[in-house]
């Protein structure tokens, strides 16, 4: 990966134009071709950028664009749509390269098969009396999550999110529709589990007799809760 840093003004064109005036930026080459333009500011989201597939061709100047302090020209041209990002560079006050190396990739801890393996192990955090049936319970539009059994033999169908809304509920609703056609198992009642639940999806839910439930990852892991309580 190619950093650098330097005065430079940038332009789009293509499917859409846009031009970024001469100001001091950060530019990223990667080794895919792709280039980033980033400023000090806005987080993550660069100004602009191409993604790849692309080709990088660096020219020196014409004689009008020296002429305006131009010492150099990149331009990034998309291979497929023939976009280009062209970037007039002015002056160049860093220029670093580093071999980065193959990159193992994003593990993130949280999702949703985490939660789903943990409820299974601690399913008494449905109510007590509840027994684990099976998880990843196929449906003929999907597996639901967990399929369990109530104090009273009842079963239960529960549907995990990380971030329960309304879409969570509709498939939970649907799955419920056909799970309660099959005499071998009905009636099944449903659970909305998630981390967070949005206003509209637990009223949703609620109406259609689904219950809410909140899930701790933290405490489920066993490790300090971050969600605030009362004492």
């Amino acid at each position: 990966m190619r950093l650098v840093v330097a005065n430079c003004s940038v332009d789009y064109t293509g499917r859409l134009t846009a031009h970024l005036p001469l100001a001091t930026r950060v530019l990223m080459l990667k080794a895919d071709g792709s280039l980033l333009v980033h400023s000090d500011g806005g987080s993550y989201k660069p100004l602009n950028w191409m993604s790849p597939p692309c080709v990088v061709e660096t020219a020196a100047p014409s004689d009008d664009q020296a002429a305006a302090g131009v010492t150099e020209v990149w331009t990034v041209t998309h291979q497929k749509t023939g976009d280009a990002l062209v970037v007039r560079v002015h002056e160049v006050h860093s220029d670093t390269a580093h071999e980065l190396g193959i990159d193992p990739g994003l593990t993130k801890d949280g999702v949703e098969s985490h939660l789903q393996a943990l409820l299974a192990d601690q399913i008494e955090l449905l109510g007590d009396g509840h027994e684990l049936w099976r998880r990843e319970y196929m449906t003929p539009i999907g597996p639901v999550d967990i399929l369990a059994r109530d104090g009273s033999g009842a079963t239960v169908a529960v549907e995990i999110k990380r971030r329960g809304g309304i879409d969570g509920v509709e498939q939970l609703t649907r799955y419920l529709e056909l799970m309660n056609r099959d005499p071998r198992i009905a009636p099944v009642v449903g659970v909305f589990a998630a981390q967070e639940i949005a206003p509209q999806a637990r009223v949703l839910a609620e109406d259609r007799g689904i219950r809410c439930l909140l899930l701790d990852y933290d405490a489920m892991k066993g490790i300090e809760s971050k969600r605030p309580t009362l004492f």
